[in-house]
Order: C-alpha cells, then structure tokens, then sequence
C-alpha cells in the first residue's frame, strides 16, 4: 500500500496538479500540436514586387503522425485560425507537462519520507 507524501511541499503540488487537472476537463476540440510557419519565396518575375523585396508569403503547418512529419499549406485568410489552434493546443501540452512533473515530484518526495 502506497504512503502518500506529506508535508507543505507535497500538499502545494498537490493542489497546483488538480487545479490543472480542473483546467484540462474543458479540452479545446479543436487545438492543434505542431508548428504554423511563414515562408518567403520568390516568383521568378523580373516585373513582380518580389524580385526586390521579401517575397511572397506562404504559410504552413507542420505536425506529426506516426513518428512522420507532414506539412500543411496554410492559406492567408485561415492563418489566424491555425495560430489560434496551435496556441490552444500548446497551452494543453504545457498543461499536461505540469501534472506530469508535478507527479515525479510527488514521487521523489514519497520515496524521500518512505526511506526515513
């Protein structure tokens, strides 16, 4: 049987994990992992504004599946919207990453009380 850590440490990373815990009940369906990129490229006209200039933009999102990378263009007008998409889903993951560390911090001090 497990002797849960105790103390104001173990108490404080208690509270922090399930406060986050709470947060995440309300998982935005639509968030996205990955990255939204801008590219600068030039068309190849002599007369086109991006032969002096930055270049044409074209934006694209990158992600994984299955341990394999896929990119996605992205069109200007659903830019924002991708940028909100990965902004959600990169708040989840920190989110996540949190009870995770809050868990082996847990441990840690479990192991350091059991051996005293």
């Amino acid at each position: 049987m497990r002797n849960h850590p105790t103390g104001h440490v173990a108490s404080r990373l208690r509270q922090r994990k399930y406060a986050v815990l709470r947060s995440l009940a309300s998982v935005p369906p639509d968030a996205l992992i990955g990255s939204l990129s801008v590219h600068r490229r030039r068309c190849g006209k002599a007369t086109c504004h991006c032969a002096d200039g930055k270049g044409h933009e074209a934006w694209s999102f990158t992600y994984m599946v299955e341990g394999r990378k896929r990119v996605l263009h992205v069109p200007a007008g659903w830019v924002e919207e991708v940028e909100r998409r990965v902004a959600e889903g990169r708040q989840f993951k920190d989110a996540v990453a949190q009870v995770f560390m809050a868990n082996a911090e847990l441990l840690a001090l479990e192991l350091k009380q059991r051996h005293r």
